[in-house]
């Protein structure tokens, strides 16, 4: 079902050995808290916690009950304290504005203290809520440390969400103070965020405050009286009066902050982080998963609107004393597929963490990787995939082409950190193709079937993780214990429900094939279309590709493959859509089922990177849909409708 890279079979077991991961797995599992109490040594903290774990406190048991501490202090404030002030923090790259600007952590705590002043000015205080409306630059950077630093709760939106998604949000969060930009940059167009957060406040029964403005000169915002202040101004004026906050202990199991994700109601789900946990999880991981020390350059090529940048673009690569690259920019489009090679180089940065879909676009551009050439990666040891599924294909690219592990990896939005690695930091594991590899510590994975009871090995399942969820994880959802019970909790009881679906193998890896959802019934055989769309993403001509499972009278469900062409091949798409069925029937056999291939120009995508097939699903069997709100480019939906159309399908009743 899956292959190991050359020579695994042979060097496998001297590599086991090698990796210290197994002894320490074993050592979490055999006394968690004191695995966590021993990894806490690394967080400076205010008052030492009464219990590591309490099992009575919250919904499955709190961490670090009773301690206080700061994880803006332990983000900035002890590095310059203890011989970091003169390194650089965090890089600035902007290949969108020709911007390249670093900040020392002196001066970047300086920058967080004086705007967290001026919240303070504002009536912000411990525990309030503040959203963040923000593109990819700095001073958003700056909003979340500020908001920590004096113990609000920062809630950040995707700069550019749709007005009625970022109402919902100011309703749930009922921020005191907003904090935006007059605009966003993509890579050929200017955004203006202002009319979208005038329309939501507008649109949403709770109205904040003060709107805190960055005024940026590809578009400047009209200020509404009275409620909007000019960013620059007030920080101005902060610095003139000699005004920086102090840090606000808080304690452990306060919320740091909340971060909505999609809910199956519609009404989006408030993911709450506590501070204590998140910080012991995210230092943990940057060492022994990451393999990353302090004083190296980490880039995490993703948003901060999204839980990957404020794990790993804010708070892990700082609290770990790394400096942290804010890339405000494309994989390719700014100015071309070589924009990664160019950043990774110039930065000296050791690891990149990204999406697989950034890869594959840089590869259906340049193949041949040709604009890799010329660039200096003698820095760099790791690329580090998640977000969805790494197919083999674009993960073995990746090998040839940097001749660097490879690491995918799978986490959620809800765990705040890596669920499945391979722990570089410990010694590496044998890599198997299409599995992220093996638990983290504190991660108790399991496959379980429909009843709850555990499966045997290499058993497609849904994967489960049993109670209590490690530090770092949610608590809760914001103000909804009820819904959290419902959506996580009751479908297997004594387990956090991940919704993925998948298998565990003889050695303990794990293979996440999908969402449960992305498991079809084919004339009831249960089929993963992540097993499908491996076998199509390993065709020379195919540069990325979704499959669906779309209604069948006779069966069920069959299956439906769409797929994007790479730059410059030859063939006719239906010469490769011909291939593709063959190839799919040798692979997995005529059980699939599989008989369509649907060439298209793109696939429809979230803006962090993930396919849309649920809606997908919905066009190809004629179902109502509505327009997802991360969407990235709502025409691509258009286009995929008439695709199916031309081969008869996707038609409503």
């Amino acid at each position: 079902m899956t292959s190991e890279t050359p020579g695994t079979a042979a060097a496998g077991h001297d590599a086991l050995q090698r990796s210290r991961y197994g002894e320490v797995y074993a050592r979490w599992r055999s006394d968690p808290e004191w695995f966590w109490e021993e990894a806490a040594r690394d967080i400076d903290w205010i008052k030492p916690a009464d219990r590591i774990f309490d099992p009575a406190s919250g919904i499955f048991g709190r961490w670090f009950v009773g301690a206080e501490c700061n994880v803006c202090y332990n983000a900035l404030d002890r590095h310059v304290e203890r011989g970091r002030a003169g390194q650089a923090a965090l890089i600035y790259d902007s290949p969108v504005t020709g911007t390249i600007r670093t900040f020392t952590y002196h001066e970047l705590r300086d920058e967080v203290a004086t705007l967290a002043a001026v919240l303070q000015d504002m009536g912000v205080a411990k525990g309030d809520r503040v959203i963040l409306y923000m593109p990819m630059i700095p001073e958003a950077v700056f909003a979340m440390l500020a908001c920590a630093r004096i113990g609000a709760i920062h809630s950040v939106v995707f700069g550019g969400f749709a007005a009625r998604e970022l109402a919902t949000r100011l309703e749930d969060a009922a921020p005191k103070v907003v904090l935006s930009a007059s605009c966003g940059i993509e890579a050929a167009r200017v955004v203006p965020y202002k009319p979208l957060l005038d329309e939501a406040i507008s649109l949403s029964s709770h109205k904040p405050e003060t709107c805190l403005i960055y005024q940026r000169p590809q578009a400047e915002a009209r200020l509404a009286e009275g409620r909007d202040r000019d960013w620059a101004a007030a920080v101005t004026d902060a610095r003139k009066a000699g005004r920086m906050a102090p840090c606000v202990p808080v304690a452990a199991t306060d919320p740091l902050y909340v971060l909505y994700t999609s809910g199956t109601t519609g009404r989006p789900k408030g993911v709450v982080r506590d501070t204590g946990g998140y910080m012991v999880a995210l230092k943990w991981s940057m060492k022994n998963l990451y393999g990353v020390d302090p004083g190296e350059v980490y880039w995490c090529a993703s948003d901060v609107g999204w839980v990957v940048g404020h794990s790993y673009i804010v708070y892990g690569p700082l609290l770990h004393g790394c400096t942290t690259i804010l890339y405000e920019g494309k994989p390719v489009g700014t100015p071309d597929a070589g924009a990664f090679w160019r950043v990774a180089s110039e930065h000296k940065a050791v690891v990149l963490f990204t999406a697989p879909t950034a890869f594959r676009a840089i590869k259906k551009e340049d193949p041949d990787a040709r604009l890799l050439q010329g660039y200096d990666l003698s820095e760099f040891r790791a690329l580090f995939l998640a977000g969805e599924r790494a197919d083999p294909d674009t993960v073995q690219w990746a090998e040839r082409i940097l001749g660097v592990p490879i690491v995918d990896h799978w986490w959620q939005t809800e765990t705040g950190w890596p669920i499945a690695g391979n722990p570089l930091g410990l010694g590496a594991l044998p890599i198997k193709y299409g599995s992220p590899t093996v638990p983290m510590p504190g991660y108790d994975v399991q496959v379980l079937d429909e009843g709850g009871k555990p499966l045997p090995a290499d058993t497609m399942g849904s994967i489960a993780i049993k109670l209590p969820l490690p530090p770092g994880c949610l608590p809760t959802l914001w103000h909804a214990d009820e819904r959290f019970r419902e959506a996580y909790l009751t479908t297997y009881p004594g387990y956090y429900n991940t919704s993925d679906a998948g298998f565990i193998d003889g050695d303990g890896y794990v293979y996440i094939m999908g969402r449960t959802d992305d498991i079809i019934n084919v004339a009831g055989h249960r089929l993963s279309t992540g097993g499908m769309e491996e076998v199509l993403a390993s065709h020379p001509a195919v540069a990325e590709c979704a499959v669906i499972g779309v209604k069948d009278s006779l069966k069920g469900e069959v299956p439906c493959g769409f797929v994007v062409l790479k730059a410059g091949v030859a063939q006719s798409p239906a010469a490769v859509e011909t291939e593709l069925v063959g190839l799919v029937r040798e692979r997995i056999g005529p059980v699939a089922a599989f008989k369509l291939a649907i060439t298209v120009g793109r696939l429809p995508k979230t803006r962090s990177g993930k396919i849309l097939r649920g809606t997908m699903k919905k066009i190809a069997d004629g179902e109502t849909w509505t327009m997802p709100a991360t969407i990235d480019d709502p025409v691509i939906l258009d286009e995929i409708g008439d695709a199916l159309r031309r081969r008869g399908m996707g038609e409503g009743p």
